[in-house]
């Protein structure tokens, strides 16, 4: 896969790329990251990729010069008509894990990353073909959310996780949420492991891992063990 971040702050998240599993992924050449400075495409003085918004208001809006100059630099360097180019706004489409499984199996991402008030609406009409959010808040800028994507999707790809059933059992998934995991020392701090994961009785360890999941997703996600539950029901009925 190749993934292709534009920003006026690459700085803000190259580091996020360097370390662990997405460090790993790089240097066995399972996925291709490249950062792209739009501040390299301006063409003033002061390299400015922003400016007032027509009409009045309050904020500054990222120009399209840089951001389509920067488009034409990866499309001739990649040419890729089928690419996915996502751009991080709260207005977008919500971000969850059937989506992350959805782009996982593209072969090029590129990221917009609005910063400041937002982005010029001629650069979503030209150029985006997702608008994603990962949720009902607002930051800075679309870099820390572009972080997020990344690291979602890059896990998914074949031979980025150390046990290949690893993502399989993830929270969101099966659509519960993950169940208790535990690890040594067997007791700590008057606090000990669950008896039946001590017993090597992997009929009711699988069992007990089903119970709390199902527990948890009914206490903390009440909405999504309803579509859990529906999703059974109507699965009985077919």
């Amino acid at each position: 896969m190749r993934i292709d971040i534009l920003t006026p702050f690459p700085e803000l998240i190259a580091g996020a790329f360097n370390e662990s599993m997405i460090k790993r992924a790089r240097e066995k050449g399972i996925v291709e990251i490249k950062f792209w400075d739009i501040r390299k495409q301006t063409r003033d003085k002061h390299n400015t990729v922003d400016d007032y918004p027509y009409g009045g208001g309050a904020g500054m809006i990222l120009k399209p010069e840089p951001i389509f100059r920067t488009m034409d630099k990866i499309q001739n360097e990649r040419p890729d008509p089928g690419r996915r180019v996502l751009f991080m706004t709260p207005q977008g489409k919500p971000f969850d894990q059937n989506m992350a499984l959805q782009l996982s199996e593209e072969d090029h991402l590129i990221f917009i990353c609005g910063h400041y008030r937002g982005v010029d609406e001629r650069v979503i009409e030209q150029l985006v073909t997702d608008e994603i959010s990962i949720g009902d808040y607002i930051l800075t800028g679309g870099e820390l959310a572009a972080a997020v994507i990344s690291d979602a999707v890059i896990r998914l790809l074949p031979g980025v996780l150390g046990n290949s059933d690893s993502a399989e059992g993830d929270s969101f998934t099966c659509g519960l949420l993950d169940h208790p995991h535990y690890t040594r020392p067997e007791m700590y701090r008057d606090h000990k492991v669950p008896d039946v994961l001590l017993t090597g009785h992997h009929a009711n360890v699988e069992s007990w891992r089903n119970e709390q999941a199902l527990e948890r997703t009914k206490k903390r996600r009440p909405d999504l063990y309803k579509r859990y539950k529906k999703k059974i029901e109507d699965k009985k009925s077919d």
